[in-house]
């Protein structure tokens, strides 16, 4: 199953964070993301404010249905993204669904 055909799967107790060999594997399979840290982080250009505006309303549905949220940076015409699990202080797969999701509005 695609990253992006997954469930997140509740984590707010913590947990065991990805080992770096695993957030590695999934980050081959989410194009454009990239590994800064305990975080994965992508950034997203567009033509202007109302686009970025746009984009940002469809990653807030998606990050509802999921409860799983990512730290959005709002420009005029770009948004940067951050994520991580919380609770793990580090990354879960969590963290690489929801980023599969969000590649598939900037399609």
């Amino acid at each position: 199953m695609e990253l992006h055909e997954k469930k997140c799967i509740p984590c707010e107790s913590g947990g065991t964070p990805l080992t770096d060999i695993e957030a590695k594997k999934n980050l081959e399979k989410i194009t454009g993301w990239k590994l800064n840290g305990n975080k994965i982080e992508r950034e997203f250009v567009f033509q202007d404010f109302k686009e970025v505006m746009k984009f940002v309303n469809n990653i807030a549905r998606i990050a509802e249905e999921e409860g799983h949220h990512p730290d959005i940076h709002i420009h005029w015409n770009k948004v940067m993204l951050e994520l991580w699990t919380h609770s793990m202080k580090g990354l879960s797969e969590n963290d690489f669904i929801v980023a599969a999701k969000i590649n598939t509005l900037a399609v």
